[in-house]
């Protein structure tokens, strides 16, 4: 059960997503909320959360164009991603954030297209969860939950290590990768080119936006529960005072809609999403003709 203190810190963020907003309790909530994995462990704890996830259809890579590998992170240890590395040597890069579930098969697959799709770029689809993956929504709430701010943000630093100083990056995520993807932006300051975000937790203190170099990308889904219409406006209002851009896309969709795996898959949204927004919106931050 959780402590009265989380309860109350619970009760605050489902009314900020749900758009239960006084202008002070909007204030109060984006304050409790600044830490993106306060955001999803207290999301992961609600019964509700898990419901709206279908459990991902089985599914294996086969024919994989990348590799597993190891990398060291600031903290002492080794973090893990899947790399597909450019044809030839290049300074460009994807980061690639996952869902709950962990570095799925899934997730691989995405990184193959992405460097199908963006040659000359260098794609890492980063390991948050340090080898721990599950097709069980209610083992992913407790992997997400679990989460570690120290040890993510010590991994999204060991991929900046591992890219180089030099590297240009962008990033991409899907729901707590989503939220990832922003944090690794907001992180990698000005190597960072681009962010896609993927109907992922938004960042609301205006302080941390104000490190931001880049623009946003922001796809998310009318029928969200969660991160909702009002919320991404939010984040829309919150960005603009930290003089940041963003593109925001609206799918007529549910939470998790580009998500092949997923039953509720909105193949023409997705498609549409990928194919006339993220393409090229990575295209042109990377630099690619």
């Amino acid at each position: 059960m959780l402590q009265l203190t989380n309860m109350k810190k619970l009760f605050i963020i489902i009314a900020f997503v749900f758009g239960f907003h006084t202008i002070g309790l909007a204030q109060h909530a984006c304050c409790v909320a600044s830490n993106v994995t306060l955001q999803n462990q207290l999301m992961a704890q609600q019964p509700d959360f898990a419901q709206v996830h279908a459990e991902p259809r089985p599914f294996t890579l086969n024919n994989a164009a990348g590799i597993m590998i190891q990398f060291a992170t600031p903290d002492g240890k080794q973090a893990n991603a899947y790399v597909v590395k450019a044809a030839k040597k290049s300074k460009k890069y994807l980061f690639v954030f996952h869902e709950w579930w962990g570095l799925n098969d899934y997730i691989k697959r995405e990184a193959d297209q992405f460097a199908a799709d963006l040659p000359g770029v260098n794609i890492v689809a980063i390991d948050l969860y340090d080898g721990a993956v599950t097709a069980n929504r209610e083992e992913a709430a407790k992997l997400m939950s679990g989460l570690s701010e120290a040890r993510a943000q010590a991994i999204v630093a060991g991929a900046f290590a591992y890219a180089g100083k030099n590297a240009k990056v962008a990033t991409t995520g899907w729901c707590m990768g989503g939220a990832w993807s922003l944090q690794a932006a907001i992180a990698g300051t000005k190597q960072v080119k681009g962010c896609v975000m993927y109907y992922g937790f938004p960042e609301m203190n205006v302080e941390k936006l104000k490190r931001l170099q880049t623009s946003i990308l922001g796809i998310f889904a009318e029928k969200d529960a969660f991160i909702n219409v009002e919320t991404v406006k939010q984040f829309e209002l919150k960005l603009a005072e930290a003089g940041k851009q963003i593109t925001v896309y609206n799918y007529v969709a549910v939470h998790a809609f580009a998500n092949p795996s997923n039953p509720d898959y909105n193949q023409q949204a997705a498609k549409d999403a990928y194919e006339n927004k993220v393409l090229p919106y990575l295209r042109k931050a990377l630099k690619i003709k």
